[in-house]
This record gives structure tokens, sequence and C-alpha cells, in this order.
């Protein structure tokens, strides 16, 4: 038994938007306590999360379970994962944060970085 969708606000600021259980769970991890990663992936997962295919939720599953300083390093610092299917969504969230203009609503944005060695 899957459990009811639930509408919600995302966090683009669209109204309506249907989520089921695993997609809120995933949402609610991105809740980090470190502002930028909290920005850069609410506004990344919940724009593009109700969309996402089984292996492209796995992989933001996988993603989520690395600790701050490695998630700050790959998302704010330019760096790339080992693993091809982290770097690729690594390199989907910083092009879409680079297209949305991902801010933190300070003075500062979150922009793409190209990665060492490039």
């Amino acid at each position: 038994m899957t459990a009811p969708a639930s509408h919600m606000r995302d966090s683009g600021g669209r109204d309506g938007v249907t989520l089921d259980a695993e997609a809120r769970c995933l949402l609610w991890r991105c809740r980090r306590g470190m502002k930028e990663l909290d920005v850069v992936l609410e506004r990344y997962v919940g724009i593009t999360l109700p969309g996402a295919s089984g292996q492209e939720r796995g992989e933001l599953a996988r993603l989520l379970e690395l600790p701050d300083p490695e998630l700050a390093g790959y998302l704010l610092g330019g760096r790339l994962p080992q693993d091809p299917g982290l770097a690729a969504l690594i390199e989907r969230i910083l092009a879409f944060c680079g297209a949305v203009k991902c801010t933190t609503g300070e003075a500062g944005s979150v922009a793409p970085r190209k990665p060492n060695g490039a």
C-alpha cells in the first residue's frame, strides 16, 4: 500500500505539485543545515523530483547519503565524485542552478564551477 500523495508548494514557487511519500522523504533529506546546500538541493529537487525516474531518485538518495563537507565540495567547491552516476547528477544540479540562478537570498549566489582540471 502506498502513502497518499501530498500537495505542496515546491521550493521553485509552484503551487499544487504532487509528491509521493518517497519524494517527500527525499525532499526532506535535502535540508542539510548548511544554507547554501539547502538552497541548491531543495530548489533542484523541488522542480525535478515529480518527474524523476526511479533511477534518478536512486542516484539522488545515494547523493544525499554523503556527509555535508563532501556535498559542499561537489556543489560549491568544483569537485566531482569518482562515481560516474553521482558525477552526472552533480553536473545536472549545477547546470540547473546556472539556469535558474540558485541564490541564497543574500549577496552571494550558488553558481556552477568548473571541475578540477577543467
